[in-house]
């Protein structure tokens, strides 16, 4: 079986390098495509064709995607998450020193020096106490989310020497294993402003993160705290940052989105974007995501999804279903029953849920007769049933 793979943005060649040839057709524009393989494109007003049963995104944030949507038509969405968690993790780092030692505003005031030597020199030993800053293992280090780059972020500030403490109460026994025993555990978002000095923002944006650092939290902080923000714009209160800054109880915002409000601030480091921007991130990116779109296609496994569940089957033989189905009861019951009306003996099967979704695969000792799918997208809650 051969695949097509429509790109919606150019895709590092070490990526599509895992798509053999031989089995899949790639192309910029190209019809009735099986899946959809992109970066950055906004695919939110976009018709997308009929034929895709998959999509991936070379990157680990997916707000350019119609997700839920694609839920609805039983359609994984994939990302690659932790492909630019060292990138990201180096350029928080860099901001740790950036707010503690004030080293762009000592930079900015250089440059605007006039004069000889001799004027210079001067006018550093006069100005030069405005820009005293502090050493890290002195500060505590509050981190909101421990995914690929919080925990990376967190055990890196541990071994600057700072006090690190980290709330997710969503984190991953995976990423539990990884993070250091020394990362205390905050019992609450308020908690954790209430007893930091800096502020490292690591979560998707959506409407419960959307403000999450806020006039209240800002208040909750030390004062003369700094807050960083390499995740997404909308997860700090713009508004709220600016009165922080101009009542002293920020003393510095570094982030990774300039806008025309807090872009020519004093106190204010904003950056072009750089988070993910090395060489080294895109290709990670590109090739976990094409790895993982090309083991959904060939073998129905569902790894790295942000819409179903993880998945993942060994398989037993060349006969496999795939069923994508709303989670509803005696859904597995009603799709064993299709199969021994078939004559099907099921050699192994691996169902999971998701929320309002659900995913099995099952393997059969004997081919798979092409009214068999038939039957299974009759039952009421499938949105998608496929030979693999």
């Amino acid at each position: 079986m051969s695949f097509k793979i429509l790109t919606l943005n150019n895709i590092s060649v070490r990526g599509l390098e895992r798509l053999p040839r031989e089995r899949y057709e790639i192309a910029s524009e190209i019809g009735h495509p099986d899946a959809i393989l992109l970066r950055s494109a906004d695919m939110h007003s976009m018709d997308i064709p009929a034929s895709v049963i998959a999509i991936a995104r070379a990157g680990a944030g997916t707000n350019n995607i119609p997700v839920a949507s694609m839920s609805g038509s039983g359609i994984p969405v994939f990302n690659a998450p932790g492909a630019n968690a060292n990138a990201v993790k180096e350029l928080v780092l860099a901001g740790l020193f950036l707010a503690a030692r004030n080293i762009c505003q000592g930079w900015e005031f250089v440059r605007s020096l006039e004069g000889g030597d001799e004027a210079i020199e001067a006018a550093i030993e006069k100005g030069k106490k405005k820009f005293v800053g502090h050493e890290l293992p002195t500060r505590s280090l509050g981190v909101v989310g421990l995914g690929a780059i919080g925990v990376e972020v967190a055990n890196a500030a541990l071994a600057l020497g700072m006090k690190v403490r980290g709330y997710d109460p969503q984190i991953t026994v995976q990423r539990a294993w990884q993070l250091s025993s020394g990362v205390e555990q905050a019992l609450s978002l308020d908690d954790l402003f209430a007893r930091s000095d800096m502020i490292s923002v690591h979560v998707p944006l959506n409407d419960s993160t959307r403000g999450l650092v806020n006039e209240v939290r800002i208040q909750l902080m030390r004062r003369g705290s700094a807050v960083l923000n390499f995740s997404r714009a909308q997860i700090v209160d713009e508004t709220a940052i600016l009165a922080g800054l101009e009542q002293g109880q920020v003393a510095t915002y570094i982030c990774d989105f300039p806008t025309r409000a807090i872009k020519d601030h004093p106190r204010v480091v904003a950056l072009p974007h750089l988070g993910a921007s090395t060489g080294e991130p895109e290709e990670n990116c590109a090739i976990m995501a094409a790895e993982t779109l090309r083991d959904y296609l060939e073998n129905g496994n569902v790894r790295n999804s942000v819409n179903f569940p993880e998945v993942v089957l060994p398989r037993v033989g060349d006969n496999r279903i795939a069923v994508a189905n709303r989670n509803v009861p005696n859904m597995v019951g009603q799709i064993s029953t299709c199969l021994a009306e078939a004559r099907l003996n099921i050699a192994d099967l691996l169902n999971k849920s998701r929320g309002d979704l659900a995913y099995t695969l099952i393997d059969t000792d004997s081919p798979i007769p092409a009214e068999l799918l038939e039957r299974l997208r009759g039952i009421e809650g499938v949105l998608r049933a496929r030979l693999v």
